[in-house]
């Protein structure tokens, strides 16, 4: 039996020599520490398993260089105070500058450069450790922090920073059923393009950012053969326009139902431009979610957000143009259908949307490109799976990622917010839905970083 949580405690029990373990050590992780020690607040000790994604996580760490930021630099600063700090860490490096859209690679050597200097200025006060926490156990003293190798990190609270799981296999696969050759499961975790020659046919299953990177990872590759990339909707992600001048956002939520809500950005796309439209409510979206229902939120998931995913997360135009020349060249297809069959020597039977016939090809790879998935009741993370199983985590109702209240710390199954254990990052978009993105991430772990450090009167400026 675990110990429960500290009576009546908030963020603000804290003090510099409180001790803080921050589980993940990718962007989310990164900003957590470098929050921490930014506002002056509790030691901390950031533990990653994975030593070459420290600082980078999977986006960053994970790319080559001819894939870009779907952000322009003037928009990627780690800093919410300072949004010009990437732009003229860019502009030093000689890597582009403001308006330009920078490799992912060099955005990685930006982010671990900021972590380095941060360690070194922190000293003692900021410990990197090696290591996969499998367990959490609370004890008299505070939680205690399990590890794969049996070592155990004494800690008074938390932050989880699990990042985005790896997604679900895709209706009509059984990855049991499939070769490892045939079928890959994560798209991150291999070269996707091993052993394909010019005759082969490769299906990406899924049609949004994760796609456009595995195509574009197979051209550089030198794959000349054909690629099917198939989902439910068909929708590709739409391209950054050059040029285009920022959008003053609203200020207030529409006070709107869904459906009026929607009109109102189709006649406001109609007026100014659909980019400008959806860019409009950046600013007001997570208290839009915050306001919205469960009910009005399952309706927005299932009957909208492929079209926001596509419209709000965009490319940049040069990787728009190598997909617009590879659909060209008949390289690439984008299809609207349903899986129906795989067999194991790679006979795909598939049914394109609204055709009564289905359709047959034999594809030589298939590659899950469905994107990251956030039900934490399937995840096959050690650690997820024993918070849930001690009550410690629960899912939010839309099974989006880990519930989590407004102040970011993890509601335990009995509905109980616990301010020892909390959470950043991608996994509580249940909670806010818009944080998949640098800059609300970035501001998500200021804010808390912030709190923990009893820093709240600090000015934006300071």
């Amino acid at each position: 039996m675990h110990a429960p949580a500290p009576p009546n405690a908030t963020a603000g029990w804290m003090t510099p020599e409180s001790h803080i373990v921050i589980v993940g050590g990718g962007f989310s992780g990164t900003m957590m520490a470098v929050n921490l020690h930014r506002y002056g607040g509790p030691r901390a000790t950031l533990l990653e398993r994975e030593p070459d994604r420290l600082g980078r996580g999977v986006a960053y760490g994970s790319a080559h260089p001819g894939q870009l930021l779907n952000v322009r630099a003037s928009g990627m600063s780690v800093f919410p105070d300072d949004p010009g700090h990437f732009a003229r860490w860019a502009m030093a490096h000689g890597e582009g500058g403001t308006g330009d859209f920078v490799s992912r690679t060099v955005y990685g050597a930006y982010l671990r450069e900021t972590l380095n200097e941060v360690r070194a200025s922190a000293g003692a006060r900021l410990e990197v450790t090696t290591g996969e926490a499998v367990a959490l156990e609370r004890t008299a003293e505070g939680v205690v922090v399990r590890l794969a190798d049996g070592r155990g990190i004494a800690a008074d609270a938390v932050v989880l920073t699990p990042g985005n799981l790896p997604p679900h296999a895709p209706p009509g696969i059984d990855p049991a059923a499939l070769p490892a050759e045939l079928y890959v499961d994560d798209p991150w975790t291999g070269d996707v393009a091993a052993g394909l020659s010019s005759d082969d046919a490769v299906l990406l299953v899924g049609t949004g950012l994760t796609a456009i990177d595995m195509a574009l990872s197979l051209d550089a590759s030198g794959f000349e053969g054909r690629i099917l990339a198939l989902s439910r909707r068909g929708l590709a992600p739409r391209r950054h326009l050059d040029g285009q001048p920022p959008v003053a956002g609203l200020v207030d939520p529409p006070e709107l139902p869904l459906s009026q809500l929607v009109g109102e950005v189709r006649r406001a796309g109609a007026a100014q431009g659909w980019r400008n439209a959806v860019d409009a409510l950046r600013p007001v979206t997570q208290r839009w979610w915050a306001r919205a229902d469960t009910a009005t939120r399952a309706r927005f998931l299932r009957h909208l957000r492929p079209w926001w995913d596509v419209h709000r997360h965009r490319l940049a135009p040069a990787v728009a143009d190598r997909i617009d020349a590879m659909v060209a060249a008949g390289r690439l297809r984008f299809a609207a259908g349903k899986i129906l069959s795989v067999s194991a020597d790679g006979l795909l039977d598939w049914r394109p949307r609204h055709a009564a016939e289905s359709c047959r090809t034999r594809v030589r790879r298939i590659v899950n490109c469905t994107g990251p998935q956030g039900d934490v009741l399937r995840t096959g993370e050690p650690l997820l799976r024993q918070l849930i199983a001690d009550g410690m985590i629960r899912p939010d109702p839309l099974r989006l990622g880990i519930n989590v209240d407004a102040g970011s710390h993890v509601i335990a199954a009995d509905g109980t917010a616990q301010p020892d254990l909390l959470c950043v990052g991608p996994m509580t978009r249940g909670s806010v839905w818009e944080i998949v993105a640098v800059p609300d991430i970035r501001r998500q772990c200021a804010d808390l970083g912030r709190r923990l450090s009893n820093a709240h009167w600090i000015g934006e400026g300071l």
